[in-house]
């Protein structure tokens, strides 16, 4: 059995790891770490656990955590992770970070987008990039990998094929993305209460928003060309899902047929990445509580341009089940053990 400790369990994303793993064959959880519930029972804070988990939050001490399990996931804000890691730790255990210090190759962009200092950036050229479909090779030799943030994911896996195949321009993409409210995590803030959500969409991180970089540069490496992007987050009234529409201008005529044929290329032997029949619209409400991420595409014929379309949960494929799917490839499981859990209606 595979040995797990989580940091940051009481998150969104960490409960889904736990959720996940609690039905993994191949792995154990020994370690479930909270800062702000340490010495309380985890089914205490998710009574959805009730019976299921019998074990007490515990501190974040990694050091010490590193010594008791094979893999730690790191479901925390950006800047913990980095500060945390050292060779020491990573020569004992395997690394799966949710936050973004490690995704950005580049020290400096990342300082700048989120306006911290990064502690680690000798790690950084080593650690990869945990997008299973396009780095499964690699995964699965690391010991450091930095799990993609769920707007990147979505936006990435509609756009990926039309950028693979070179028959988009790289600098007229535009991305309007839009969240449900877990996507902002778990802690107490205004803005995110109930009264303020309900019955009401907005934009947000206008002109700026931090996962820009991130989405650039996995379609640059995807594309081999420079890619500039407009993306627009926005956050809805929902608990999960995140539904990505993205516009670009073609570099060629192509019939819709021809544009579906590079999905289809491109995801035929992807188990997570399913490509919807031909008029066939994304929608949140059918990848719900799955790993799973649906994509179509659809020629705008009056202005020549393509619409590029992705639907995934965003704790899932966003989150903790591609940190899953990430630490199978690392251990050499199968990589959809423990996540073949058909999306929940209603």
């Amino acid at each position: 059995m595979i040995k797990a400790g989580i940091i940051g369990s009481t998150g969104y994303a960490g409960q889904e790891i736990v959720r996940i793993l609690l039905g993994h064959k191949d792995v154990e959880i020994c370690w479930y770490g909270s800062r702000s519930y340490a010495d309380q029972a985890y089914a205490d804070i998710f009574g959805n656990m009730f019976e299921l988990v019998p074990d007490i939050c515990k501190g974040e001490d990694l050091e010490k955590l590193c010594d008791q399990v094979d893999v730690v996931f790191t479901a925390t804000p950006q800047g913990l992770c980095s500060s945390l890691v050292s060779e020491e730790i990573l020569s004992k255990v395997k690394i799966i970070d949710l936050s973004a210090d490690f995704r950005i190759k580049d020290a400096a962009v990342y300082e700048d987008w989120y306006g911290l200092h990064h502690p680690s950036p000798q790690f950084i050229e080593e650690a990869v990039y945990g997008l299973c479909e396009i780095n499964r090779d690699a995964i699965k030799k690391a010991r450091l990998v930095a799990n993609p943030g769920c707007y990147p994911t979505c936006s990435f896996f509609s756009i990926y094929p039309l950028a693979r195949a070179g028959v988009i321009d790289m600098k007229s993409i535009i991305i309007d993305a839009k969240s449900g409210t877990s996507g902002a995590g778990r802690g107490a803030k205004v803005q995110n209460l109930y009264c303020e959500v309900n019955e009401n969409i907005k934009a947000y991180g206008v002109a700026g928003h931090r996962h820009t970089p991130e989405i650039e540069e996995q379609l640059s490496y995807a594309s081999g060309q420079e890619t500039l992007i407009i993306f627009t987050p926005h956050l809805v009234p929902m608990n999960r899902g995140i539904l990505v529409t993205a516009y670009a201008d073609l570099k060629g005529s192509y019939s819709e047929e021809e544009l579906r044929q590079f999905y289809i290329d491109a995801y035929k032997d992807e188990s997570f990445v399913r490509v919807l029949k031909s008029g066939v619209n994304p929608e949140t409400r059918w990848v719900e509580g799955s790993n799973y991420t649906d994509v179509n595409v659809r020629l705008e014929k009056r202005t020549g341009r393509v619409i590029m379309m992705g639907a995934m949960d965003n704790l899932v494929k966003g989150a903790a089940g591609q940190a899953v799917q990430n630490m199978n490839l690392m251990f050499g499981l199968e990589e959809t053990e423990g996540l073949m859990m058909p999306p929940m209606f209603p």
